[in-house]
C-alpha cells in the first residue's frame, strides 16, 4: 500500500511531534524558555537547529534509499521503527551544563545545544527513516521540522504549565503505538 503526496507529509509531522513529546531537546527547550524568557529567539534557534539536522538526516536517509533495494531496505526500517516505538517508551532525561549555556545568547544557545542534542535521537532517527521510504527530501525535512515546532514552541512559549498538563505516558503511548504501526506496515507491506 503506497501513501498518498497528501498523507506523506501529514505522516512524517505526526510521528516527529509525537515521538518529541518528552524528548530531551522538549525539556531543554523548557529549560531555555525558563533560562532566557525570550520565547521568539529559542523559537528560531529551533527552527534553524532542526531544519540543518534534519536536512543532514534526510539526506542520508535518501542515500539509504537509494543504496539498498525497497526489499532489502523494508528490513531494517521496519525494525528501526520497532526499536524507535520501544525507545519512545524510555524517558529522557536532560543533563546540561549550566554555565556553558549563560554564556550565549538565547538564539546561539538553542541553535548549538538543538543540532547537538538532536544528533542520534529519536526524532533524527525517523527522519532518516521517513526519507528513505519517502521520495521527495524536501517534503521530509519541512514536514520534520514542523513536527518540531508543534512539539516544541508550545512548550517555550506557555513554559511549565503545559509539561505539567499534558499526560507524558499517554503521548508516549500513541507515538510508540505509531512507530509500532508503522514498523509492521513496512515488515508486512
Amino acid at each position: 500500500m503506497e501513501l498518498s503526496t497528501l498523507t506523506q507529509p501529514l505522516l512524517a509531522t505526526a510521528v516527529v511531534a509525537l515521538a518529541e513529546v518528552g524528548d530531551k531537546t522538549q525539556l531543554l527547550a523548557l529549560m531555555l524558555a525558563a533560562r532566557f524568557r525570550r520565547p521568539w529567539p529559542i523559537v528560531a534557534g529551533i527552527l534553524v537547529a532542526t531544519l540543518a539536522n534534519h536536512g543532514l538526516a534526510a539526506a542520508f536517509g535518501q542515500w539509504l534509499g537509494a543504496w539498498l533495494s525497497p526489499e532489502l531496505l523494508r528490513w531494517p526500517l521496519g525494525l528501526s521503527f520497532l526499536a524507535v516505538a520501544v525507545w519512545i517508551l524510555i524517558p529522557d532525561r536532560l543533563e546540561q551544563d549550566e554555565d556553558a549555556i549563560s554564556r550565549r545568547g538565547p538564539f546561539l544557545a538553542t541553535l548549538v545545544l538543538f543540532f547537538l542534542a538532536e544528533i542520534g535521537d529519536k526524532t533524527q532517527v525517523a527522519t532518516v527513516m521517513l526519507a528513505a521510504q519517502f521520495e521527495s527530501l524536501m517534503m521530509v525535512v519541512v514536514a520534520t521540522t514542523i513536527g518540531m515546532l508543534i512539539a516544541n514552541a508550545p512548550v517555550v512559549w506557555l513554559g511549565g504549565r503545559l509539561a505539567q498538563r499534558l499526560p507524558m505516558k499517554l503521548m508516549h503511548r500513541l507515538a510508540a503505538a505509531l512507530f509500532a504501526g508503522l514498523g509492521a506496515w513496512t515488515l508486512l507491506s
